[in-house]
């Protein structure tokens, strides 16, 4: 997956002008201003945000000139926004079926992966649409389903991190 899908699918579900495509130039901008400087970094910055796909091709360019980490994966991208979505769910900073809505968001933006739809919070994928119907399960069974798979998501190791076998734990 391109690295653009990668970094949309950690922006807010729905917001064009904070998305990565429509802001991108202008943070290049901001760190010539800063005191960076790359000819990948002056390319950026003279882009329109409406330059999708330049923007996408120079991204990787940038990023190493700046020195910054290489983008993550699209499910690594993908189950650590998930991780964030339990973590805000079941600590009562976000409610189910807003968790449901943001992740058929990332479904969406990355495709229908199946790596994706593999993870616990994937496998909520459809359920806005039972929930937005009235069809199906009552409130409170989508409500315990999007709970259940939260606790899933948070019990289960992140892809790319090594499981030592003996332990049980992350690396």
């Amino acid at each position: 997956m391109e690295p653009l899908c990668r970094l949309q699918a950690m922006s807010p579900p729905g917001s064009h002008s904070g998305s990565v495509s429509a802001r991108t130039p202008w943070w290049a901008a901001q760190w010539l201003a800063d005191g960076q400087d790359g000819e990948a970094l002056r390319e950026m910055a003279a882009l329109n945000s409406r330059d999708v796909w330049d923007i996408r091709d120079l991204l990787p360019a940038v990023l190493a000139e700046l020195g910054a980490d290489p983008l993550p994966g699209t499910v690594e991208a993908a189950a650590t926004v998930f991780q964030n979505l339990a973590a805000d769910c079941l600590a009562g900073r976000l409610d189910e079926r807003a968790v449901a809505q943001q992740v058929e968001a990332v479904v969406l933006t990355c495709d229908y992966a199946s790596e994706i739809l593999d993870l616990p919070l994937g496998q909520l994928y459809g359920l806005d649409d039972e929930w937005q119907g009235g069809w199906g399960a009552t409130v409170e069974e989508l409500r315990k389903t999007v709970r259940a798979r939260c606790a899933d998501q948070l019990a289960s190791p992140r892809p790319g991190l090594a499981v030592d076998e003996h332990t049980g734990t992350t690396a």
